[in-house]
């Protein structure tokens, strides 16, 4: 059994809303070029889906009419009366536009997130990391939030469906993993946990902890939502100490993650004032705890990140780092400093619209204190007890 493959099809850097938008495949280019410089990736490390995925798949979550209405979007030019539906299926807002090809983008984005389910559900490797997955926020119904087709929903019911096993899927986004809360809300044998910034203040406006599930689904949903302008401390604490004690009684067959890294200072769509620090840990964390309970199978996602050249090409690639046990997820974890590969910052320093960092981990004197820590850091200790009372 090999160790880890790393899920890539170059048809999902077609998934884009246009040149201006926050959610750009830039991202995935950035982070692939700095795993291959860091000599962390290689050719045999890469498993490539098929760039297509079967409707029956996608309907495992998404309503017929959506997927139908979403391939009629797709198109170079839709029909007048296909494109007045467009706000029905939510695919007309500035968030997520319909735009050429969406179809055949999103579905290879799904296709890659069921294909690491089933390498790691198979056996052939015990994890799998494809980047271009975590699209949370799509509903069976519509899209949201940037998502068009809910890649983390549609394998986690891959899943369920072709091996009957127990899920925990970890959200650790700055925004609420909604849809596939609420796509599992009244499931037992699927646990949803988010980590993100409080409803009260961020999008989607959910994610709060009296959200439990429902019916037979009822204690298989916790949230913990933070207070704005949370710093490390405060949120891996937090977080350690509910997923510790999640996992422990839920008791998974496999772990799938989420690993949007959009509560970092620097990301601009949220108020989270966390630093590389978080990105470094939490990966770490939910290793651990695939091991511990899940023979460690475990499946990460990417998902969100708009500071696309200082934060996600280091959060994304320290997932992957430590899937593989590479050194320098050792030497961190030593609180050593490890520079980045001067080949990568050469290459990219000249086209960042901010100057690079030279190092793994930020320099802590870049990101600033906030002067209400220790009430953020009580609010926070308080919604986390409350989050798991119940176990």
């Amino acid at each position: 059994m090999t160790n880890a493959l790393f899920v890539h099809h170059s048809d999902s850097t077609r998934y884009s809303f246009g040149e201006q938008h926050p959610f750009s495949p830039v991202r995935m280019t950035l982070t692939l070029d700095l795993l291959q410089a860091a000599g962390a990736l290689q050719d045999d490390q890469i498993a490539s889906p098929s760039a297509k995925v079967d409707e029956e798949l996608l309907a495992l979550v998404h309503r017929a009419d959506y997927i139908n209405t979403v391939r009629l979007l797709s198109l170079d030019n839709p029909a007048h009366e296909t494109a007045a539906t467009a706000g029905k299926y939510g695919l007309d807002t500035e968030d997520t536009p319909y735009f050429p090809g969406m179809h055949d983008a999103a579905a290879t984005i799904t296709a890659g997130s069921v294909h690491a389910a089933e390498l790691v559900m198979s056996g052939t490797a015990t994890h799998a990391y494809h980047m271009a997955g975590g699209l949370h926020h799509a509903f069976p119904d519509r899209g949201s939030g940037f998502c068009v087709y809910n890649d983390a929903a549609v394998a986690i019911q891959y899943i369920r469906k072709t091996y009957g096993a127990r899920v925990l899927y970890i959200d650790t986004d700055v925004h609420h993993g909604d849809g596939v809360q609420w796509s599992f809300y009244h499931d037992p044998d699927v646990c949803t946990y988010s980590i993100h910034e409080t409803g009260k203040f961020l999008f989607p406006g959910t994610g709060f902890v009296h959200e439990k599930g429902a019916d037979a689904g009822y204690g298989a949903c916790y949230n913990i939502p933070m207070e704005p302008y949370t710093e490390d401390d405060s949120w891996l604490e937090c977080f350690r100490s509910t997923i510790t004690k999640i996992a422990e009684v839920y008791k998974p067959d496999i772990i799938v993650s989420q690993h949007g890294c959009d509560a970092h200072a620097y990301d601009p769509l949220s108020h989270i004032h966390c630093s590389m620090r978080i990105y470094q840990e939490m990966p770490v964390i939910i290793h651990e705890l695939a091991h511990k309970h899940a023979d460690g199978r475990w499946v990460a996602l990417g998902g969100g990140g708009y500071d696309w050249w200082r934060v996600v090409p280091r959060a994304w690639s320290l997932v992957w780092l430590t899937m593989t046990d590479h050194p320098v997820v050792q030497q961190l974890t030593s609180h050593e400093d490890v520079p980045l590969p001067k080949s990568w910052l050469d290459k990219w320093s000249s086209v960042s619209p901010d100057p690079l960092p030279a190092s793994w981990l930020d320099d802590q004197s870049q990101v600033l204190p906030i002067p209400r820590r220790a009430e953020i850091e009580m609010k926070n200790r308080q919604t986390a007890a409350i989050a798991v009372q119940d176990l």
